[in-house]
């Protein structure tokens, strides 16, 4: 029977909650037991599908095809195991589906209340789908003392009551802040966040101390004085120069021993072997070369708007080497200002995915610069639909070709998909119908042409890679692009959608339909990141050659 580890956050947001739970996965993935890590989200929407990404930041896509928080991206790429849907929750989730079997009469006419029914339906979330592993890391969205996640903090107590002590453990993050004024550490703030966890019917198990300042053993007995957990269990969580550090520093503590003594297991029995994350570390901490990428988008003043895009592309220098510099760039200066400006010393260039119009027209300067310049390029969904547009204007001389999206046009280049194939039955999608969910989402399958750049990277005839958008490229262009020096390298197998285009008069220039950036780990980098940055590299190499 699984054991469960709930996280829960106090003082502020953004302590960190699930980098801890991605490394806890980790650490025991390492002593040889398997993990699933489930994330728990108290707001009222179904899914962050529909968020602002300047509130939410990235929306991740698993394999099954969920719209889901992008902690689930820190899962999947600390632990190498999918998410499913089954794996994030939110408030609208429950209470839609608590609605829903009212409407039918499931309850029978009883009063349909947030204790038990909703609580109940948390609880079930939290067991299904979940037996077959060791460990169940569930961490609670949120900030202790939120309206919002009282319901979720009732869940988990319940649920330990009902599976024992013995099943079930508390883990507390929390803020350390250190006063520079007086220049002191100050514990209050955490006492004050555990004492409103005990309120709720919640003793932690153990803490961990967010902060930037070490903290000492006398500052953790005094934590673990005053809020009644062992002075083993109360462990720092110092701030790292690389998120790939933090599974080591908290080795360094021991939390994975801890969690392991307090399940009476035996913590000595397996000693974890983290030589992977080590020379991961190495990697970004000495690298032997850097490069300059451009990532050209509207939500560039928020980066966990693209977080596993910047992630993805650390793990293509991995590969070389090489540390990533990423120029954060909004696309609507270029509707105003001439590209070579930013882009000149770029070796570069990315234009990820996005919706509406806003900023197109700055992005397919970008396109055209890259294009024109010769500067590795890649377009990832929307930035793949937009390269096939500026080819179709710029070369082709189709001046009107545009995108549906951004209202009627005779030229619609890209347009509403209305229905695919998924798995051998056809998905279909009405032009009227609810936004939340009617994307095309989660993994399908792509046929390669052999004589391509994308066969050359991939070295495979057929690929699976997720998916999250709404309009496709219009294979009727088909023989417009082709003329113009663009290889549809990429098609669905039923050969209607466009998945990957190429320029055959580039060195490095791709547009994929889909985004690689959600399947790119530390330890499996994608491999068009992986090219990419080779390009980059090579593109560096001739600039330094031509300077000489």
């Amino acid at each position: 029977m699984s054991r469960y580890i709930f996280i829960t956050g106090g003082v502020v947001s953004s302590l960190g909650k699930g980098l801890s739970s991605a490394s806890l996965g980790a650490l025991l993935q390492a002593r040889g037991y398997s993990v699933r890590i489930r994330k728990l989200d108290p707001y009222l929407n179904v899914d962050p599908g529909t968020m602002n990404p300047f509130q939410h930041g990235e929306v991740f896509v698993t394999e099954d095809g969920a719209e889901t928080d992008l902690d689930l991206g820190h899962y999947e790429r600390f632990t190498g195991v999918a998410a499913k849907k089954t794996d994030n929750i939110t408030s609208g989730r429950i209470y839609l589906n608590v609605i829903t079997k009212e409407r039918r009469g499931d309850y029978q006419g009883t009063d349909v209340q947030v204790v038990p029914h909703v609580t109940n339906e948390i609880k079930d979330f939290i067991g299904h789908d979940a037996e077959d592993a060791d460990f169940v890391i569930c961490e609670i969205g949120g900030t202790i003392g939120d309206i919002e996640s009282l319901p979720y903090i009732e869940a988990i107590r319940q649920f330990a009551n009902e599976r024992g002590p013995e099943k079930c453990l508390f883990i507390h993050v929390t803020l350390v802040p250190y006063l520079k004024v007086v220049g002191e550490l100050k514990t209050k703030p955490t006492q004050h966040s555990v004492k409103e966890l005990l309120s709720v019917g919640i003793q932690p198990d153990m803490i961990l101390c967010r902060s930037d300042h070490e903290i000492t053993l006398e500052d953790r007995r005094k934590i673990a004085l005053f809020c009644n957990v062992p002075a083993q269990r109360v462990i720092p969580a110092l701030d790292v120069e690389t998120i790939y550090k933090v599974p080591l520093e908290y080795r360094k503590y021991d939390l994975d021993g801890e969690v392991l003594e307090y399940f009476n297991m035996n913590a000595k029995a397996q000693e974890p072997d983290l030589s992977a994350w080590e020379e991961i570390v190495d990697k970004v901490t000495h690298p032997d070369k850097e490069v300059r990428v451009a990532i050209v988008g509207k939500y560039t003043s928020l980066k966990e708007s693209y977080k596993s895009l910047e992630e993805a592309l650390t793990h293509g220098g991995f590969a070389h080497r090489a540390k990533i510099k990423i120029d954060w760039i909004d696309s609507e200066i270029f509707e105003k200002r001439e590209p070579a400006e930013k882009l000149g010393h770029m070796h570069a260039i990315i234009v990820p995915g996005g919706f509406g119009d806003r900023g197109s027209e700055g992005k397919m300067a970008a396109i055209e610069y890259a294009r024109v310049n010769k500067i590795p390029f890649l377009g990832i969904c929307f930035g793949m639909q937009l390269a096939v547009i500026e080819t179709l204007r710029n070369i082709a001389h189709i001046k009107g070709a545009s995108s549906s999206e951004f209202g009627e046009t005779e030229e619609a280049a890209v347009g509403l998909l209305t229905e695919w194939d998924k798995e051998g039955a056809i998905e279909r999608r009405e032009e009227n119908e609810d936004i939340g969910g009617t994307l095309r989402l989660g993994s399908y399958p792509c046929e390669i042409k052999r004589e391509s750049l994308a066969y050359h990277i991939y070295k495979s005839l057929e690929i699976s890679e997720r998916h999250r958008h709404r309009y496709e490229v219009n294979s009727q262009y088909s023989e417009d692009l082709s003329q113009a020096g663009m290889l549809i390298s990429g098609l669905s197998p039923d050969g209607r959608l466009p998945e990957i285009i190429e320029r055959v008069d580039h060195p490095w220039f791709i547009g994929v339909q889909f985004h690689p950036e959600f399947k790119s780990k530390p330890f499996e980098p994608h491999p068009l990141f992986v090219s990419l940055i080779g390009a980059a590299i090579k593109a560096q190499e001739s600039e330094k050659s031509q300077a000489a």
